[in-house]
């Protein structure tokens, strides 16, 4: 993910998986049309969450085997990281202060800035927790709203590489106790702030850290890959059965994440396991060229989408879009 060309992928050992780049496409489309208010996409939030495995088992794959290898550097670590995310994002952000300056009333202009603000110190989980809900009406004059999982991301990897160095030295069934434990105290915190604080629930990095974490725990554990290509088959369609049902059964009434965000998380993580040991025939059809093509833009196009709709809404006459 942060080699000569920062879009590509790499897996553990530096083998690249083009089916984790169509995993990347399943995940970035949903969203996409879930904002733009496509009805059957009523749960496409969820790609977020598909986003967040991928990318813990991606990085702790990349942390991990340097690791190893005696060849990890914290700052060549965030030196990478730098350049994957800060180009487009500021290229986002500069286009979104230009044209905000221009069709933004003084009070949006305002609200929009201290989201800016937010969004280029990736804090702006924590600027939109403090407003209001994901899924209220005020959301959708946002242009920066989805940057609130950005933010999260990398507030993980401001903690998650230090917490690997200090236990670089132990076994690796005590990493993966370690990580596994990890795991379950933050999904049962996010199954008590579901119901007690969803807001905080939604936004902040404890109630998430379950969801990166799966991706390193899957990184690290190796676990065996069925031998049979039937039963591989199976665990990958049951992974994108798991997908499907939570991007058209799930809505914004839904709580979330909680219980709710097992389906893709779950759903992502067996369509990983499934391909990384022999093929599957999902796994071989995310490998096609349109999905591979679509998840190697994935993150461009997940930071335009929203600002180019949310100012098109907000200029258009009313009625003209979808609310």
């Amino acid at each position: 993910m942060t080699q000569s060309n920062p879009n590509r992928i790499e897996a553990a050992g530096g083998r690249y998986r083009p089916d984790i780049d169509g995993l990347r496409a399943l995940a970035v489309v949903p969203v996409v049309l879930y904002h733009f208010g496509v009805p059957p996409f009523s749960g496409g939030f969820v790609g977020v969450d598909i986003f967040f495995v991928i990318s813990g088992f991606l990085i702790t794959s990349l942390i991990h085997t340097e690791m190893q290898d005696g060849r990890f550097s914290i700052l060549g670590f965030y030196e990478r990281r730098v350049r994957r995310i800060l180009p487009a994002l500021y290229a986002v952000m500069a286009f979104c202060t230009v044209v905000g300056a221009v069709v933004l009333f003084p009070a949006d202009f305002v609200a929009f800035a201290k989201s800016l603000l937010a969004a280029a110190g990736f804090v702006s989980n924590f600027q939109f927790w403090s407003e209001a809900g994901y899924f209220d009406l005020g959301a959708s004059q946002k242009p920066l709203l989805h940057t609130w999982s950005l933010a999260v991301e990398e507030q993980f990897y401001f903690v998650f590489p230090a917490l690997l160095w200090l236990l670089r030295k132990t076994r690796e069934r005590t990493l993966l106790a370690a990580l596994s434990a990890l795991l379950v105290l933050s999904f049962a915190a996010s199954l008590w702030a579901v119901t007690k604080a969803p807001v905080s629930a939604f936004y902040l990095l404890p109630f998430r850290f379950w969801e990166l974490l799966l991706g390193g725990v899957l990184a690290v554990g190796k676990i065996p890959v069925p031998a049979n290509t039937a039963m591989r088959n199976a665990v990958a369609a049951a992974g994108l059965g798991l997908i499907f049902w939570s991007i058209f059964a799930l809505s914004a009434a839904s709580s979330f994440p909680g219980f709710n965000a097992l389906p893709p998380f779950l759903g992502a993580a067996l369509l990983i396991y499934a391909g990384s040991a022999g093929k599957t025939v999902i796994n071989q059809s995310l490998s096609t060229r349109l999905p591979v093509f679509v998840g190697l833009i994935s993150y461009s196009l997940y930071l335009w989408h929203l600002p180019l709709y949310v100012f098109a809404k907000y200029t258009a006459p009313m009625g003209m879009l979808h609310p």
